[in-house]
């Protein structure tokens, strides 16, 4: 392994850390924000949850590997350039403040490093129809469901004690937490880990002349 590649892999982890500063929150947001959990404990699970759910499979880490940019062009000096506007990124946003997605940090940077190295013809469509497929039912099936969640929770329970309507949904507060830490790691890990992968499998004496 070359030193090339260390530092690559170095930099792919760096940003998997930058991560945790942004989109990694978001799983515990609301059960420390409503004090259901302390935030130490929710910590705790989401640590468990995001390695439960990078562990889960790898369609996501395929798909990154070698559905948005054609496997051929995807050098480690690809890869490393995306980690890079990645780790700027994440970086400027934690400072800020803002929400941010590193999944389609990810993508728009492979995708960039790739046009720069071999040019347009490098986009896999399948793989960029994915994407927009995913933010389009991302966002408009999240406020849908939840708008029409909400009113069914308002109505089923509107007659129900407060007390108990607080204790139960403090109860489901902490599952859907699981399940957003899991989420998260099964997409968001493992996203990096397709990058790790097709570093791991490139001869970089050969791809990193390319060019």
């Amino acid at each position: 392994m070359t030193a090339a590649v260390l530092i690559v892999l170095f930099l792919i982890l760096w940003a998997e850390f930058v991560n945790g500063w942004t989109d990694a929150p978001n799983a515990i947001a609301t059960v420390v924000s409503t004090r259901v959990l302390a935030p130490g404990r929710a910590v705790a699970l989401a640590v468990v949850m995001n390695i439960a759910g990078a562990l889960s499979g790898t369609a996501v880490a395929a798909t990154i590997g070698k559905g948005i940019v054609e496997a051929d062009s995807v050098s480690p000096s690809v890869v490393g350039a995306a980690m890079v506007g990645i780790i700027a990124w994440s970086t400027l946003a934690w400072v800020y403040g803002l929400p941010t997605s590193e999944s389609h940090a990810l993508v728009a940077g492979l995708a960039g490093a790739g046009l720069a190295q071999a040019g347009p013809d490098v986009l896999v469509a399948t793989g960029w129809a994915k994407v927009g497929w995913g933010l389009l039912f991302s966002t408009v099936l999240g406020f849908l469901g939840a708008l029409v969640l909400m009113n069914l929770i308002y109505y089923f329970f509107r007659m129900a004690n407060p007390g108990r309507v607080n204790r139960l949904f403090s109860r489901l507060q902490v599952l859907s937490a699981m399940f957003m830490a899991f989420s998260h790691g099964s997409n968001d890990a493992r996203c990096r880990g397709g990058c790790r992968q097709r570093v791991r499998d490139d001869p970089p004496e050969v791809r990193l002349s390319e060019g």
